[in-house]
């Protein structure tokens, strides 16, 4: 497929996500797929799409200069517009002429030749004239926010939560392109052994330092291998297996997984028991079904799971009916906006309280099915306080019979151990790397 061809699906999947809200993973996905991309063509597509999405208001700031009327352009037209300016900001294996001679072509076939010679006079202009300097903007707020590419109310919040230069290193580490990390199935295979199988199949991999069963893919997209089909590890960020080892299952637990899906904690937490249950629920059947076929795949027969609202898990089992529960509630993901960059302009400040209320809901729900001295971990992956600390606080002062568990640093690893305050872990995405996340864990009083 020609590169033309390439900007042209970028033009498509761009659009469903400004008008649609559509999902940029999914979205991709579907297109990667429905066009049958090379691997070359469907990196070329990614790095538009993501780089694009990312970038947004920044792109905006340098093209607002040579935009006349933007209110009055039609979406197409302005997205056309900011894919190939990021080509030609951000990308240097493209000539600026070749890219802006492709962006006149599409202009043609979808439009007019206003349209057209339109395109070609911001794009040259831009190639001749330069960016603009961010240097003119006044508030330091808005300044990183128009660098960084986050919306304003976004970067105050976590400037007041975290100090500005915390907020800056937050916003800076969101436009670096994420790692892709495996989780050994450690029941079954060790990680020198799965690494040795992924070289046979052409993916560079390298031990984590974090973590005993993970591996950073250095080359090369795992999912797509042989040993991955055959059940030898999953794809799962190391923050997010941070949380099994927080949950601490011993064998003979029965545990809950109350917002489960996709499964990659469920497994996670499966494949550390000899014996024992893991049952996962979901809400939606779908996703049941996806959980089910992960433990398949990881050939792992302790794992039941059901379709069930989390807030009404009490319908289903008896009081003090599990070990340990996990909550890995539903959030605003604002700490894997680097996988899902749209988060970050979709997302407003009245989501996260209505997320903080189900948030509190879960939780108050599952809390009388744990036993006493039972472990109940809260985790998201967000950084936002009102939906982490603040739901703590809320919990802690509704159920006297929970307290903050006194050896949950003890069950960590050394390196993420220190960052452990009065029994609650923030991940910030500028600390290792990895996604944002948050995991508080309970005792439940005997």
């Amino acid at each position: 497929m020609s590169n033309y061809n390439v900007r042209q699906i970028a033009l498509d999947v761009l659009i469903a996500i400004e008008q649609n809200q559509a999902y940029s993973n999914l979205t991709l996905n579907h297109q990667i797929k429905h066009h049958k991309l090379s691997n070359l063509d469907a990196g070329l597509l990614t790095e538009i799409v993501y780089g694009t999405v990312q970038r947004k208001l920044t792109i905006d700031y340098y093209l607002s200069p040579f935009l006349k009327k933007p209110k009055k352009m039609q979406t197409w037209v302005i997205v056309l517009l900011r894919l190939s300016a990021y080509q030609m900001i951000y990308l240097d294996r493209i000539p600026s002429h070749a890219i802006i001679h492709e962006a006149v072509e599409i202009a043609k076939k979808r439009g007019h030749r206003g349209i057209s010679s339109m395109v070609n006079a911001v794009l040259r202009n831009l190639q001749r004239e330069g960016l603009a300097s961010t240097e003119e903007i006044d508030h330091k707020l808005d300044r990183l926010a128009t660098e960084t590419s986050h919306p304003k109310w976004l970067v105050k919040r976590w400037s007041d939560q975290f100090g500005f230069d915390k907020a800056k290193a937050i916003c800076e580490a969101n436009l670096q392109p994420p790692k892709q990390t495996i989780r050994v199935n450690t029941k079954y295979y060790k990680r020198d052994e799965v690494l040795l199988r992924l070289k046979e199949q052409g993916i560079e991999a390298e031990k984590s330092d974090l973590l005993a069963e993970a591996a950073e893919v250095k080359k090369g997209n795992a999912a797509n291998t042989q040993a991955f089909k055959d059940g030898l590890f999953t794809v799962q960020d190391e923050s997010s297996m941070l949380v099994a080892h927080a949950l601490d299952p011993q064998d003979g637990d029965h545990i809950l997984d109350s917002c489960a899906a996709p499964g990659g904690k469920t497994t996670h937490i499966a494949q550390m028991i000899q014996n024992g249950k893991v049952t996962a629920l979901d809400i939606h059947n779908h996703k049941a079904l996806l959980i089910e076929g992960q433990a398949e795949r990881l050939r792992l027969e302790n794992v039941d799971a059901k379709v069930c609202d989390a807030r009404k898990a009490g319908s289903l089992f008896e009081r003090e009916s599990f070990n340990r529960i996990l909550v890995d509630a539903p959030c605003s993901g604002f700490g894997v906006i680097r996988r899902k960059p749209d988060i970050k302009y979709t997302k407003t400040e009245e989501d996260v309280m209505k997320l903080q209320q189900i948030q509190i809901e879960i939780l108050s729900a599952v809390a009388p099915l744990l036993k006493k001295d039972g472990v109940l971990v809260y985790s998201t992956c967000t950084i936002d306080r009102e939906e982490n600390e603040d739901v703590v606080q809320a919990f802690l002062e509704a159920h006297e019979d929970f307290e903050l568990h006194p050896q949950f640093k003890d069950r960590m690893p050394a390196k993420v151990a220190g960052k452990i305050e009065n029994g609650t872990l923030q991940i910030l995405p500028s600390d290792f790397g990895t996604d944002g996340f948050y995991i508080a864990c309970f005792r439940k009083k005997v």
